[in-house]
């Protein structure tokens, strides 16, 4: 795998994903884009990343977590499981609004906000038809181009584009400047290519715009959801985890900060063993461009072929993990992660490809997580089932829904 996602690169450039700008004009974003237009929007959009912008949209983040708390405070009073994905969903689809494009969803507060039913239609839907059509987009994109079958409704397609597009007249209009994801692309439509185009389109930079959403609601919330299910299980854990937020945070006068974050080194273990069980992606793809040579063999892997690579075979192969089902953070202690064979852990991919918004994802899971745990207790019930993955999908969504108890601490 290594040849493939780093080494020989060149050969293996693209997802081999669905794209279809005209019929389908969110589709074409960065994880989909292959070749030069990946290239040049990668680089365009790197500096999106940067761990001084992660600290510049820190407090944007934070000040999200108060309504979450507040709502977790009020369910906590009626003794009765909580639905967590709700809660994570809410967090992260008002995190994305505010970080993404400067608005307030208010999730906490309308739970059917604008923003907060994209992402249900987008990613939990489970009618048999928005399966058959996530499974077909994933797996057989040229069938769904040919068929015209979108990723999303044209409603949901129109609402976003409709969001940035007004967004962008606003802030032109009205000079406003703020440190979020479409001031980049603002910025990058108003430079101009040699022929006097602008370099992006208002549906380019919709379909950015939409994998930033999509990444960032989505794989957040699931991972920060199935991570409280495994602390829920393993209370001795959820215990150290705790103590360890309350240690660090005693050294920043009680301060959730940014550093802070970075000084709690075992919820990191945590999350990146989450991760492990339940990687955002259980299979990533990459499609041959030309003949390709497997060096040390015979076998010739010809042009067009998709690859599959096992994200989940691999985090879960007992020849590289021991007891691979086991919930075990220390997996990832200084001590024993130089263990860990390159390439076998893999949850965010690797290479030139790797996920590029690794840096915001997991300091959003982080924020989550800290001001959850520091005031609230998580317990399995009667209501509890293992989250089973969804089989129409590669993303890691879980089945059935994950019910906790949860207490406040006092």
């Amino acid at each position: 795998y290594k040849n493939i996602m780093q080494n020989d690169f060149g050969y293996f450039i693209n997802r081999g994903s669905y794209i279809n700008e005209k019929g389908d004009p969110l589709s074409a974003h960065l994880f989909n884009l292959g070749g030069e237009p990946w290239r040049n929007m990668r680089t365009k959009l790197t500096p999106t990343f940067t761990s001084g912008k992660m600290k510049m949209m820190f407090n944007t983040v934070l000040q999200c977590t108060i309504p979450m708390q507040e709502m977790m405070t009020r369910e906590c009073l009626d003794k009765k499981p909580i639905m967590i994905k709700e809660v994570t969903a809410r967090f992260t689809t008002d995190v994305i609004g505010s970080c993404a494009f400067g608005l307030d969803c208010n999730s906490f507060k309308n739970e059917n906000s604008p923003f907060r039913n994209l992402g249900r239609n987008a990613f939990e839907k489970k009618s048999k038809w928005y399966r058959f059509r996530r499974g077909l987009v994933t797996i057989c994109p040229t069938i769904t181009k040919t068929l015209a079958i979108t990723f999303l409704s044209k409603e949901s397609t129109r609402f976003f584009i409709n969001v940035v597009k007004d967004t962008v007249k606003h802030r032109t209009e009205n000079n406003i400047q703020r440190n979020d994801m479409l001031q980049i692309l603002i910025e990058l439509e108003k430079s101009c290519l040699n022929n006097g185009k602008p370099s992006l389109t208002v549906e380019q930079m919709a379909a950015q715009a939409f994998v930033f959403f999509g990444a960032g609601y989505e794989t957040t919330s699931t991972v920060t959801t199935l991570c409280l299910y495994e602390l829920a299980k393993n209370e001795d854990i959820q215990n150290k985890v705790r103590e360890e937020i309350e240690s660090v945070l005693r050294k920043y006068d009680g301060q959730i900060s940014y550093d802070s974050l970075i000084d709690m080194k075992y919820m990191h273990q945590v999350i990146q063993e989450t991760l492990r069980l339940y990687p955002s992606l259980t299979t990533l793809t990459r499609e041959c461009i030309k003949n390709y040579s497997v060096p040390g063999t015979n076998v010739v892997i010809e042009k067009n072929t998709l690859v599959l690579i096992p994200v989940l075979g691999l985090h879960k192969d007992p020849t590289y993990f021991k007891d691979p089902d086991k919930f075990d953070p220390d997996r990832f202690s200084a001590e024993n992660i130089q263990k860990i064979q390159p390439f076998t852990y893999i949850p965010f991919g690797e290479g030139p490809r790797m996920c590029i918004g690794l840096r915001f994802g997991m300091m959003v899971i982080k924020v989550g997580l800290t001001c959850l745990l520091k005031d609230f207790s998580f317990f399995t019930n009667s209501k509890t089932k293992p989250p089973g993955s969804n089989k129409y999908t590669f993303i890691s969504i879980p089945e059935d829904p994950v019910w906790l108890d949860v207490k406040k601490i006092t």
